[in-house]
């Protein structure tokens, strides 16, 4: 675990940069005139798995009618003309 000490100006300026280099148990400890006030941590991730192709492989099918050109009235509503 990396603990990083940043003073609130710092913070404030460049908590993007910090944040991004980031990674696992790191901390970053926010202070304010040298003492600690906060704490900044990495959420844990949530549902990222990885994703197969054809996993819902005829479980639907699109209509044929998908396909075909849209109606005058909605290709104008597109187009803001109606």
């Amino acid at each position: 675990m990396r603990q990083t000490r940043l003073n609130m100006h710092d913070a404030k300026t460049h908590l993007s940069r910090h944040l991004a280099a980031m990674k696992g148990d790191d901390r970053i400890i926010i202070c304010n005139r040298n003492q600690p006030v906060a704490e900044v941590r990495l959420l844990p991730r949530v549902g990222e798995r990885d994703r197969t192709a054809g996993v819902a492989k005829g479980e639907f099918t699109v209509p044929a009618a998908f396909f075909e050109p849209l109606p005058d009235d909605v290709l104008k509503a597109f187009e803001g003309q109606g």
